[in-house]
């Protein structure tokens, strides 16, 4: 146990350093993200557009799979939402109010690329809130596929939100001033009312990732979705040996592989030590 948390917290720190350096300022864009002349091509004919969790900003969330799927030929676009507009912190306001921050930018995205749908990857609150985007804000039309790496979809205990709060060191007056936070607490209203129906959307495919080392999601089965048109991955059934907890998994190359596999055309069993090869 000992070990899995130094994995998680030395995972953490990888990316929480550019933080408390200042170069993930929360404007900033991540590498490979936001160019607005980029035309999608045939190959890769919908725009990806990233959505950074609780607590986070664009810059810190995606160091890494954006410039990833950028090399790669995807045009990639990232937003902040739920936040001052300028604050590093970020992810923390009304969820219903952050699916609207999100539709307004898909409709900016898909107005910019003259694509007719694009696909979303989110990582923890941001793969949960653009399920509201999909069911009650229009998204259905406008999006493909929604992949969600380690996302709240059912909520955590509040222990797990303190865990996160703890490992980016503003659990105090930060955590108490967040109302995503409340929502994003298992039983809440807000999740009652996203999952009630269905968790499946008609039209939009689904993929969740997720790790068995979640420490924040709590069980990490509480990402998990059910319904028609919906994929769970266990990443360590994957690679059983794969030690990524919540925050390390967005620069954890496995799911970088898992994410690009469902956006594109599976390239075939995964070598777990170069699954990028």
């Amino acid at each position: 146990m000992r070990f899995r948390v130094a994995v998680s917290v030395l995972a953490g720190a990888v990316l929480l350093s550019s933080m408390f350096t200042g170069t993930a300022r929360a404007e900033t864009s991540p590498q490979g993200a936001n160019d607005w002349t980029c035309a999608p091509s045939a190959a890769h004919p919908r725009p990806v557009v990233l959505v950074h969790g609780t607590f986070a900003n664009m810059a810190l969330n995606w160091p890494s799979l954006s410039p990833g799927l950028k090399r790669r030929g995807y045009c990639v676009f990232a937003l902040n939402y739920g936040g001052t507009p300028g604050a590093v912190v970020q992810g923390t306001g009304d969820i219903a109010r952050s699916a609207g921050q999100l539709s307004a930018f898909v409709d900016r995205v898909l107005a910019a690329t003259g694509a007719a749908k694009v696909d979303i990857v989110g990582h923890s609150q941001g793969g949960m809130m653009p399920r509201y985007y999909l069911k009650f804000l229009g998204g259905a039309a406008k999006v493909r596929k929604l992949v969600g790496i380690t996302p709240s979809n059912h909520g955590t205990s509040l222990s797990g939100l303190v865990a996160l709060g703890d490992l980016l060191g503003i659990t105090g007056p930060i955590v108490a001033a967040c109302p995503a936070c409340g929502q994003q607490i298992a039983g809440s209203d807000f999740l009652a009312a996203l999952n009630s129906g269905g968790e499946s959307v008609p039209g939009v495919a689904q993929t969740v990732i997720a790790t068995r080392l979640d420490e924040v999601v709590t069980p990490y089965t509480s990402s998990f979705l059910s319904g028609t048109g919906v994929k769970n991955i266990l990443l360590q059934s994957v690679c059983p040996l794969d030690l990524s907890a919540h925050l390390g998994v967005t620069v954890d190359p496995v799911v970088q592989r898992l994410v690009l596999d469902e956006l594109d055309s599976p390239r075939g069993a995964i070598n777990c030590l170069y699954p990028l090869g």
